[in-house]
């Protein structure tokens, strides 16, 4: 699924109050297709007796005739098996993609899939419902910004395997002392391409984030903004300035109810890997 800004094909599913009869037909990837135009969005249409089948279809086809790879996914639970068919078909890793459907729990087998293949690449989004009492025992990929809306899983070992540039952890069980951890894990070297993280904790305790810290530990007044490498910025209205052994200084900030950001500085200036 993409969005309508950038739609110019679309896969969708029969349905019986449309008349077929007087739509074009076309031939893709060996099959004859019936066709329309979405005169208000101004992209093309096509209906398949399965829309998933349809959108592997088009994948192949367009894929084949641009001679080009696929870079970007978005896709809900109905639509998962697309992660997998592109995954399997292309040596190229995909840039981004998105993962979101709130009307279905995902299974454990999808969200593994997920975290385990779609790698190495710029930018990962999990907006979904995770299966009760899952848990990802593997290393995380490398990923350049990782999103996941339901962050209840997500545990201290996950978040010290973790290697990417910006890090957004919603509905996280996490506590403060968890995040102590990773602070000094931070400190000590670890998640060296880190520029934000930000985390929802129930109960958050900004001095239990920082003990034993606040040795080295300024505090900041100043509002400071965050511009992301993703398309994004966050303002920091004011926090305590931390400095590793190599001069490296984070900001780490209260902000709001239960939420915790660390930004460190400066940002970064594009999305690498």
């Amino acid at each position: 699924m993409v969005p309508k800004s950038n739609q110019v094909l679309s896969a969708l599913k029969f349905v019986d109050n449309i008349n077929y009869e007087g739509m074009e037909s076309v031939k893709m990837g060996g099959r004859v297709v019936r066709v329309e135009m979405d005169h208000s969005d101004g992209y093309l249409i096509s209906y398949w007796d399965n829309a998933v089948e349809g959108s592997k279809v088009i994948t192949e086809y367009v894929t084949n005739l641009f001679n080009i790879d696929v870079s970007d996914i978005w896709a809900s639970k109905q639509s998962f098996h697309i992660i997998q068919h592109v995954i399997s078909r292309q040596k190229t890793p995909l840039r981004y993609v998105s993962y979101s459907d709130f009307s279905a729990i995902s299974s454990e087998k999808e969200m593994i899939y997920i975290l385990k293949y779609c790698r190495p690449m710029s930018q990962l989004s999990m907006h979904i419902k995770p299966p009760q009492n899952f848990r990802f025992t593997e290393k995380f990929p490398k990923i350049g910004c990782l999103d996941i809306n339901d962050g209840k899983w997500v545990s201290l070992d996950n978040l010290l395997t973790m290697d990417g540039i910006d890090i957004i952890l919603k509905s996280s069980t996490l506590t403060s002392s968890d995040v102590n951890v990773f602070l000094k894990h931070w400190l000590s070297g670890g998640c060296p391409r880190l520029k934000l993280f930000c985390v929802e904790i129930g109960s958050l305790d900004i001095f239990q984030v920082l003990a034993d810290l606040l040795h080295n530990v300024v505090f900041v007044e100043n509002s400071r903004t965050y511009t992301s490498p993703f398309g994004y910025r966050r303002t920091l209205t004011s926090g305590f300035d931390i400095r590793r052994a190599d001069g490296v200084t984070a900001t780490v900030c209260h902000q709001q109810t239960e939420k915790l950001v660390i930004a460190v500085w400066p940002e970064a200036t594009h999305n690498y890997n």
